[in-house]
């Protein structure tokens, strides 16, 4: 576990973020773009898509591209050049220096959360790699959160079992405005006679005598005898066990360890 776990945090870390923004993109409000024209620097100019989707642009005016690929957008201006007689043969280049409307957010514990562009087709572990990879408290499941056809869909990924079964098929792709969320990891909680009480994660089918060990071990008063489990049931309530050495624990469980009166 903690192998695969490593070879992931490397392998999310190495990959980086391309730049500049691919001209397959298309194109909407809040984009920046730099603007130039062959034999015109006059006309070179940078600007903002504005809310209704139009640049402001020398000569022509408030000029619609929203929705258009970068090359598309250098067409259509060119032509308006053409067509309105003030160049016989515009040659338009288009650079997008900020790709505003088309983003995803990864938030929770990731190394950079924030708000990445979505450049071309991504995925969630491409996403995931633009933030640095999982943080120290990531958990092993992520959750994506979309809006498809008007509705708010939430997808859970368990991305170790993704990997570990090669099932890329879970690696979706994404759209503008997606939200990946790494919530925190499943901890569990042992306390009383333990070398280390505290707080851990809890990884998966950790066992009693696992937790122990995590917890560093008996004090030289502890018995592992009539260890205990404090553990809350689905309504709430709490229910104590005895602990045996086999037993899986559960999120949020509690292990305590008496002192030995022999």
């Amino acid at each position: 576990m903690k192998r695969l776990a490593k070879w992931m945090a490397a392998a999310l870390l190495g990959l980086v973020m391309a730049t500049p923004f691919a001209a397959d993109v298309n194109l909407g409000p809040g984009d920046v773009l730099r603007i130039s024209v062959y034999g015109s620097p006059d006309l070179g100019v940078e600007t903002r898509v504005s809310e209704a989707g139009t640049i402001t642009f020398p000569l022509l005016g408030s000029v619609p591209v929203s929705g258009l690929s970068v090359p598309a957008a250098e067409r259509k201006l060119g032509g308006l050049l053409e067509s309105g007689g003030f160049l016989r043969k515009a040659q338009v280049n288009i650079l997008v220096t900020a790709l505003q409307s088309q983003q995803v957010s990864v938030l929770g514990q990731v190394n950079r959360p924030g708000r990445y562009p979505l450049e071309g087709k991504r995925s969630v572990m491409d996403l995931l790699a633009q933030a640095g990879g999982m943080g120290p408290e990531g958990s092993d499941t992520i959750s994506l959160i979309r809006k498809r056809d008007g509705t708010t869909v939430k997808e859970t990924i368990d991305i170790v079992e993704m990997v570990r079964n090669g099932d890329l098929n879970r690696d979706l792709e994404l759209m503008p405005n997606d939200v990946i969320y790494v919530e925190r990891a499943q901890r569990f909680y042992i306390y009383g006679e333990v070398q280390r009480p505290g707080t851990f994660r809890l990884e998966r089918g950790m066992t009693v005598l696992q937790a122990l060990a995590m917890g560093g071990g008996l004090t030289p008063r502890g018995t592992e005898r009539s260890m205990l489990i404090k553990r809350r049931d689905a309504s709430g309530k709490l229910q104590v066990l005895t602990a045996k050495h086999d037993d899986l624990l559960q999120t949020d469980d509690v292990v305590f360890v008496k002192e030995s009166w022999f």
